[in-house]
């Protein structure tokens, strides 16, 4: 038994047997993080991180185009060098705030996978997609660098996969990933519910305790320092990018084509 959920709009929380499920609810179909969606997330994680009930998180999004599909272009395109670091601070501390959760964290990905959401995903400790999911780092193409828990990517895909993502800011699908170590299983859409019903009951079968301790262990092996160093380093090239008209002349660019679009 669970007491009475507290409310953290607009993330919806479920949880059955110590399995808590946030369905992220972001901007219209493609769930986008906006600045309101990374402080619920942000209050959400704290009050997990506290229960001693808690023993696997998944994260996905809400409905059926999207995990994230990255931050909030309209936000990003008023920022100043100054506001721009305390923007990106935030989303910083919420992928941290999954990437050292006490307890195992589970990306059930479904659909599009961009930006701060496959930093997201990439700081939990399983990521399972559906072969109709795409994966993307395309802020260069909108003027900025990818920043903050990108950095993680080239311990997961390794140096060579993880440069070509970034620097070309193309888009590639679940086969892709998988293939280069992103993703650890790969499902049809049909069957992600059964798929993720079995990574559970795997995690669930075994010791409590000792998973908290393992989990434990392997924040500890990461490196934490060298990541830190490279999280601040991001923030503050993040920041600078925004002394050029770069990124409000190309967000601009990219904010029309969408409205013409509609």
């Amino acid at each position: 038994m669970v007491d009475t959920l507290p409310t953290f709009e607009p993330i919806e929380i479920a949880v059955k047997d110590g399995v808590y499920t946030f369905t992220i609810r972001g901007l219209k179909s493609l769930n986008i993080m906006n600045a309101a969606v990374a402080d619920a997330l942000i209050e959400a994680l704290i009050w997990l991180a506290d229960r001693d009930d808690a023993r696997v998180l998944v994260l996905q999004g809400y409905g059926e185009k999207a995990f994230i599909g990255g931050a909030d272009i309209t936000e990003m395109a008023k920022l100043t060098p100054a506001s721009a670091q305390a923007y990106i601070s935030r989303l910083r501390r919420v992928c941290e705030l999954v990437r050292i959760l006490p307890i195992p964290t589970v990306a059930m990905i479904h659909g599009y996978c961009f930006g701060v959401g496959l930093e997201l995903a990439a700081c939990c400790d399983v990521r399972l997609a559906t072969t109709t999911s795409k994966f993307g780092m395309p802020e260069v193409k909108i003027g900025i660098p990818s920043v903050i828990h990108a950095a993680s990517l080239e311990g997961l895909m390794g140096q060579g996969a993880a440069r070509w993502l970034l620097l070309t800011g193309k888009i590639i699908d679940a086969a892709h990933a998988e293939r280069w170590g992103l993703l650890q299983e790969v499902v049809t859409p049909e069957t992600r519910h059964a798929a993720l019903a079995e990574l559970l009951a795997a995690l669930m079968e075994n010791g409590p305790k000792a998973t908290r301790l393992q989990k434990n262990l392997l924040l500890a092996w990461d490196g934490d320092a060298s990541l830190q160093k490279a999280l601040d380093t991001s923030v503050e090239v993040f920041a600078s990018a925004y002394t050029s008209e770069e990124p409000a002349r190309l967000m601009g660019a990219f904010i029309n084509r969408r409205k013409e679009a509609l």
